[in-house]
């Protein structure tokens, strides 16, 4: 349970562990950048604006993160409705409204992508075990607290839960190995049981291989289990499984006898507004959002002068298509009028653009 997220990630930054002989795409800059038109000198004087708001896609590495953030995601959702044996490129790339193409820049194949969909679920699962296995006492109490933190988890995210204990299984060979290395760091947790007083004498590793492997049986009966249970209501049982090497039956038959703790009180899942969005994520379209955030009213210049457009034939298809969506609408009185547009954002596109920084800052800070 410790350091689990380390062991199976790869350097620092939060990327995968590359793939011995194999080049990882997307781990090079992006092609250059858009830059407006023309230099300052050649534009009519304009009222200074205010930058996009921090937190937004500042630039194509934003939204390159942003990009994977949602292929994985996606991936997760996709692994969890299907299977990971039905589960395709194609899938993927629907759900998370990015292109093929955008795909395979990021990503060699399927298994790849499955690859990083785990080492992201094997970071969160470990950011809530390691602190309770960290804070007890001796090893039974560290155990019992990581055990639990665990099974919470399981339950309040029984897609990634599913993802690593079960999929991971049936995804190819690199899946499998990432896989291993968390279960030796949870064999090695649970091996410290020697060390304790009450410990029989020769034991050996291969105990804690036995438990670790009964343990995760059990959780994935659980998980292909057509009638969701509870996940913590097992952790005196297991624990009982746990323990009776270590401290012998009368100290087993107390844990396994414990009653079931009350649950702390989860987050409910939030609704993605982006799931349904009808559009693929791109650099200009979360650019463009992005700039109506931080200047409503804006017009079609401003709002391309700030995300960065030069051309202002593309800025406006993208400004239609926006508002045909429902993002933003248009508070000025247009062309019949003689005046500019003054775009703002919609309530649909203040969840989609606030959704975008949010997993842009989320996804760059790994």
């Amino acid at each position: 349970m410790i350091e689990v997220a380390s062991r199976s990630r790869g350097p620092a930054g939060g990327e995968p562990a590359p793939r011995t002989g194999r080049a990882r795409r997307g781990s090079t800059a992006p092609r250059g950048s858009v830059n407006p038109r023309g230099d300052a000198a050649a534009r009519p004087a304009r009222v200074e604006r205010p930058p996009i708001a921090p937190g937004a896609a500042n630039g194509r590495g934003d939204v390159v993160q942003l990009q994977r953030a949602r292929i994985v995601s996606a991936m997760v959702d996709v692994v969890a409705e299907r299977g990971v044996a039905r589960s395709t490129v194609a899938h993927v790339v629907a759900r998370s409204g990015v292109s093929r193409r955008t795909f395979y820049e990021l990503f060699d194949d399927r298994e790849d992508c499955f690859v990083a969909a785990f080492d992201m679920a094997v970071e969160r699962a470990a950011a809530r075990v390691a602190p309770a296995f960290g804070e007890g006492a001796g090893w039974l109490q560290r155990t019992r607290d990581g055990l639990r933190a665990g099974l919470e988890f399981l339950d309040d995210e029984p897609s990634l839960g599913r993802l690593g204990i079960v999929d991971a299984l049936g995804a190819g060979p690199i899946a499998l190995e990432h896989r291993t290395r968390v279960v030796n760091v949870l064999i090695d947790a649970i091996d410290r049981g020697r060390r304790e007083p009450k410990a029989a004498g020769r034991l050996t590793r291969l105990i804690a291989e036995g438990i670790v492997g009964a343990v995760l049986a059990v959780l994935h009966a659980r998980l292909t289990d057509h009638e969701p249970r509870s996940m913590v209501s097992l952790l005196g049982p297991l624990m009982g499984l746990i323990v009776l090497p270590y401290q012998g039956r009368a100290v087993a038959e107390r844990e396994a006898a414990r009653p079931t703790p009350k649950r702390r009180p989860a987050t409910p899942p939030v609704a993605d507004p982006l799931r349904d969005l009808e559009m693929r994520l791109t650099y200009r379209t979360v650019r463009v959002l992005a700039a109506i955030a931080s200047v409503p009213g804006a017009s079609n210049r401003e709002v391309a002068d700030i995300a960065g457009v030069a051309d202002q034939g593309q800025i406006s298809k993208l400004l239609v298509r926006l508002e045909h969506l429902g993002l933003i609408a248009n508070a000025g009185g247009g062309h019949t009028r003689g005046e500019p547009n003054a775009w703002r954002l919609t309530s649909r596109g203040i969840d989609v653009e606030r959704t975008i920084s949010r997993e842009t800052e989320q996804a760059a800070t790994g």
